[in-house]
């Protein structure tokens, strides 16, 4: 018994010493302080990013991007184009859902259904409406169809979760969001709401393992008390910090800073609908009242970059040298005063925690400094999102926002925007819809980019909204946790790791 437990125990040491020493430093479990809760797990119903940081985790893709950008498999293995219109996908075959039944082409085929379907009402509909049919013409392959060329479709399909068919259908939308059930590489374990969701590792997962036993998302709405938690270590990572509170991490000893840029940006939303915005002049105004520069080296440390327009050099339909409104306090009081007595009328100012206060409260100053009289109305982030997808009446005369496709394509930022069509725009101008449409349907390149251009030149003549900073994101990390920020702000936990 005593030389077989010797030669036991020696055995155990010597697997140890064949580990690498990275594996012996595991962490069961890693905590995410995020701003809100999620408003939804269902990954077809909404898309903002404390709802994306979870759900992305729990299911998978039908292709993705790597780190680098590039867009690569995931569900899909290959694709090819059989026409101008269709392309068919081969799927995976050896992925299961975490009920462990299999996924096959017809949930990916219902996936794309469900998103597309106008009576569904998805806010993500405007991202994928191009397509108009698709199909599982074998257990392992999808066809779509689109209703013309479509040159963004891929850039799109990288947010195409697949739902599992049997467990929608079965228990139905709300009951789905409560319990959600993916194919990805951590399971739905619980929901606390208005504290934190917990997710599990799938041991089952067909790629990359989640190296934490668990994941927690906690709501933690204050900033300040993001950072303290990570100073204290009883968080691992904290999303969606300002470069004051980034500065107090500089010297502490548990935790460091993350930051990449994004290809989100920053913006006011006007509704030319409600007064004063009916008058082009005070669209104008407030263009010309807001100082961009001074917002990013005086508040945001110089992490952001400001933008002539709604998009950022990571995506195609950026043009370099289109001519915005730069700031001139001068021209905007001006132009106030044409306006006369409309612009009087109070203006709301519509924001959520999720976004820097800092900034929105600059604006606030800017343009009452143009004379304007702007309110900042604060509400919760669901609120926000119900308001700013709720049609022309419902949406605010002025609101701030930060605006992410996840696709770096200019489709999927101006088209929701701008678009007629898009539960999120308030805009309504026939020449802007039309070159946006021969953007989406162009399969040549220059074209496109030229129809783009017409755009923002339009944009920034009209001014139904105002780009302001292309977003840095700024991340406070404990600092044992290694991982690499990307500019989709994506939180894919399976691309971290830990090292003590």
């Amino acid at each position: 018994m005593l030389r077989r437990g010797r030669g036991l125990a020696a055995a155990l040491l010597g697997l140890c010493l064949t580990v690498a020493p990275g594996a012996l430093m595991a962490k069961d479990k890693l905590t995410v302080d995020l701003v809100n809760e999620p408003s939804s797990l269902d990954p077809q119903v909404q898309w903002n990013p404390d709802s994306y940081y979870v759900y992305r985790n729990i299911f998978d893709n039908l292709v993705t991007r790597d780190d680098k950008g590039e867009i690569v498999p995931q569900i899909a293995t290959a694709w090819k184009h059989t026409s101008d219109t269709e392309i068919e996908f081969t799927i995976r075959d050896d992925v299961t859902f975490h009920d462990g039944q299999k996924l096959t082409a017809e949930d990916v085929a219902f996936s794309v259904q469900r998103i597309t379907d106008p009576k569904f009402a998805s806010p993500q509909l405007g991202q994928f409406n191009k397509i108009v049919k698709a199909e599982a013409i074998s257990p392992t392959t999808v066809k779509l169809t689109t209703d013309g060329p479509y040159p963004a479709l891929l850039s799109q399909l990288v947010k195409l979760s697949i739902v599992p068919k049997h467990v929608v259908e079965a228990v139905g939308k709300d009951a789905f969001n409560l319990k959600p059930v993916g194919s990805g590489p951590y399971k739905f374990d619980s929901w606390q709401r208005g504290v934190q969701v917990t997710l599990s590792a799938n041991d089952r997962y067909w790629g990359p393992k989640g190296p934490f036993a668990t994941a927690v998302f906690r709501a933690v709405p204050d900033a300040a008390t993001r950072v303290a938690n990570l100073q204290a270590g009883t968080s691992d990572l904290a999303v969606t910090l300002d470069s004051d509170l980034a500065a107090q991490l500089k010297s502490s000893p548990k935790a460091k800073i993350l930051s990449v840029p994004t290809e989100r940006v920053a913006y006011l939303r006007l509704n030319p609908a409600k007064p004063p915005f009916d008058n082009v002049k005070i669209r104008q105004a407030v263009a010309y009242a807001i100082d961009k520069g001074a917002m990013v080296d005086g508040i945001l440390g110089g992490y952001d970059q400001p933008v002539p327009e709604m998009l950022t050099p990571a995506h195609v339909g950026w043009v370099a040298d289109i001519a915005a409104p730069s700031y001139d306090l001068k021209k905007a009081q001006a132009l106030v005063k044409e306006a006369g007595e409309g612009s009087k009328a109070e203006i709301e100012l519509a924001t959520s925690p999720v976004f820097d206060q800092r900034i929105v409260q600059a604006i606030q100053q800017m343009l009452t400094e143009a004379g304007l009289n702007v309110k900042i109305n604060m509400s919760d982030m669901a609120s926000y999102l119900k308001r700013a997808q709720g049609g022309i009446e419902a949406t605010p005369a002025l609101s701030f926002g930060r605006w992410s496709c996840s696709c770096q394509d200019a489709d999927g930022v101006l088209f929701p925007l701008l678009h007629k069509s898009s539960s999120w725009s308030v805009y309504r101008n026939p020449k802007a819809d039309e070159l946006l449409e021969k953007a989406r349907e162009s399969l040549d390149e220059k074209a496109r980019l030229a129809a783009y251009r017409s755009v923002h030149e339009i944009v920034a003549q009209d001014v139904p909204l105002v780009p302001l900073y292309q977003s840095a994101a700024i991340y406070g990390a404990a600092k044992g946790l290694q991982w690499q920020p990307s500019p989709s702000e994506s939180l894919f936990l399976n691309r971290m790791s830990w090292k003590d």
